[in-house]
C-alpha cells in the first residue's frame, strides 16, 4: 500500500483483518506528504469496518477527537432562509419496509416535517443529544449512527492500531520510483532510504498525486464538471466560544449563493468549509460569505481573524481503478465533492472488495480487476446521481 492517510490505514486495517495470516501487507508512506485531512463525516458503514478490525470504540471516539453523527441537516436549500430546512437522519422510517408512510404523514400534517413524522431522530438532533446512551456496547444503537472525526488524528489512530494490532509492517520512506514487469505489471516501488519495495499486489493510496495509477500506469481521469460543478472549497477550524457550547451530532450544510458550507462539531472544535462552484463566484467573495457565515456563531474579530485553507479540485474519477496488479483507493480513485461523506464511504467499499476478492494467484488478477472496474463504475455513477438530487429536489 503506498500511502497512508485514512484510505492507506483503512485499507491496510479491512485486508489485514481478514487475510493478515496468509498476506504480508506493508505499507510505505512518505514523511514529508501532509494529510488533507479535511473529510470529517462517515456513513454507519464506518461502525462495521471499526467492528470487524477489532477496535475499541472508547479508544476511537477518545483519540480521534470524534463524536456522533446521526445525519445531515440541510439548511435553507429549499428558500435560501437558514431558517428553513429538511434532515436526512440515518434511520429509516419507521414501518419503512412494510407501509408507504409517504400518504399518511400527507393526510395528517400537523406542521411535522416528514423525518419528524416518522424517526425519532431529528427531534433528538435538534436537541444536541447523542444516538446511544453511555451504558450502551461498543457500536451498538438506540439509533442508526455514524461519526465526525479529525481526519488526522484517525489517521494515525489506525497506524497504531494496524501495526500493533494487526501485524501491518509500517516504512516510513518516500517512493523514489516504480518498476514494472515485462508485461507492464508493477514489479516494485523504490524507495529513498529502504531499497526497492516489491510486491504481488499495489494499492495506491497516494492522494491526488495518484504515484502508481496515474504518473506510473497513465490511467485517465473521467471528468465529472458537467453534472458537478463545485470545484473549490475554503476549510477552516473553528473554536467553541464556551466550554459546555453544545456538539450537534448532524452535519449541517447551509446552501450558499456557489455551493454550500458544511459544518462539523467535534469534542474540541468545529470543522468548517465553503464548497463552490469556481465558475460561478471568486475566491474573495467566497471567502466573504463563509466569514459572514461564522459571525452567526463567533464574534465578528474572532471569525475574521481565523486563518482560512484554499482546496481546488477537479470532479472525477479514474477510467479505471483497477490496472493489472494496481488498485486505486481514496483520492487517487477520484474526487467529486464532500457532500454526504461519500469519499470515505467509496475507501471502506473499496478495501472490503479487495479483500474479498483478493486473488490467490496472478492468473486471477484480471478477473479480480474487471469485476472491481464494474462494480466501482456503476456506484460512482449513483453517488454523481445522489449527489445531483440534492440540488435538483
Amino acid at each position: 500500500i503506498v500511502g497512508g492517510g485514512s484510505a492507506g490505514w483503512l485499507c491496510a486495517g479491512v485486508i489485514a483483518a481478514r487475510h493478515g495470516g496468509n498476506v504480508a501487507i506493508t505499507l510505505v508512506e512518505s514523511p514529508d506528504v501532509p494529510i488533507i485531512g479535511v473529510g470529517e463525516g462517515t456513513w454507519p458503514t464506518m461502525r462495521t469496518t471499526l467492528s470487524h478490525m477489532g477496535v475499541s470504540e472508547r479508544d476511537f471516539l477518545r483519540e480521534c477527537d470524534a463524536s456522533f453523527k446521526q445525519g445531515s441537516k440541510f439548511s435553507g436549500w429549499r428558500s435560501g432562509n437558514p431558517a428553513e430546512f429538511y434532515y436526512h437522519p440515518f434511520s429509516l422510517p419507521n414501518g419503512f419496509l412494510e407501509v408507504d408512510t409517504v400518504p399518511l404523514w400527507q393526510a395528517s400534517r400537523n406542521g411535522d416535517s416528514f423525518a419528524a413524522a416518522v424517526s425519532p431522530q431529528e427531534k433528538l438532533s435538534e436537541r444536541n443529544l447523542a444516538p446511544k446512551q453511555a451504558a450502551t456496547p461498543d457500536f451498538a444503537a438506540v439509533v442508526n449512527y455514524a461519526y465526525h472525526l479529525d481526519a488526522v488524528k484517525f489517521g494515525r489512530f489506525m497506524r497504531r492500531h494496524c501495526i500493533d494490532r494487526l501485524g501491518v509492517v509500517h516504512i516510513s520512506d518516500h517512493v523514489s520510483g516504480v518498476n514494472s514487469h515485462p508485461d507492464g505489471s508493477i514489479r516494485s516501488v523504490s524507495t529513498a532510504n529502504s531499497g526497492e519495495l516489491a510486491a504481488d499486489l499495489f494499492v495506491d493510496c497516494s492522494g491526488g498525486a495518484g504515484v502508481l495509477i496515474g504518473k506510473h500506469l497513465a490511467e485517465p481521469m473521467v471528468s465529472r464538471r458537467a453534472q458537478l460543478f463545485n470545484d473549490r472549497a475554503l476549510a477552516v477550524q473553528v473554536p467553541y466560544t464556551r466550554e459546555q457550547e453544545p456538539i450537534a451530532s448532524v452535519t449541517v450544510a447551509t446552501a450558499m449563493r456557489a455551493g454550500w458550507i458544511w459544518d462539523i462539531g467535534l469534542p474540541t472544535r468545529r470543522g468548517v468549509g465553503y464548497v463552490y462552484s469556481g465558475a460561478h463566484s471568486t475566491d474573495a467573495a467566497a471567502e466573504t460569505e463563509l466569514r459572514e457565515y461564522l459571525r452567526r456563531s463567533l464574534p465578528a474579530e474572532t471569525a475574521d481573524a481565523l486563518e482560512l485553507r484554499q482546496l481546488s479540485f477537479n470532479p472525477g474519477h479514474r477510467e479505471a481503478f483497477w490496472r493489472r496488479n494496481c488498485v486505486a483507493v481514496g483520492m487517487s480513485a477520484g474526487f467529486i465533492e464532500p457532500l454526504e461523506a461519500s469519499a470515505l464511504a467509496l475507501v471502506e467499499l473499496s478495501a472490503a472488495m479487495i479483500r474479498d476478492d483478493l486473488p490467490a494467484e496472478h492468473a486471477h488478477m484480471a478477473i479480480a480487476a474487471k469485476r472491481f472496474n464494474e462494480r466501482f463504475r456503476y456506484r460512482w455513477d449513483r453517488i454523481v446521481d445522489f449527489l445531483k438530487l440534492h440540488y435538483v429536489l
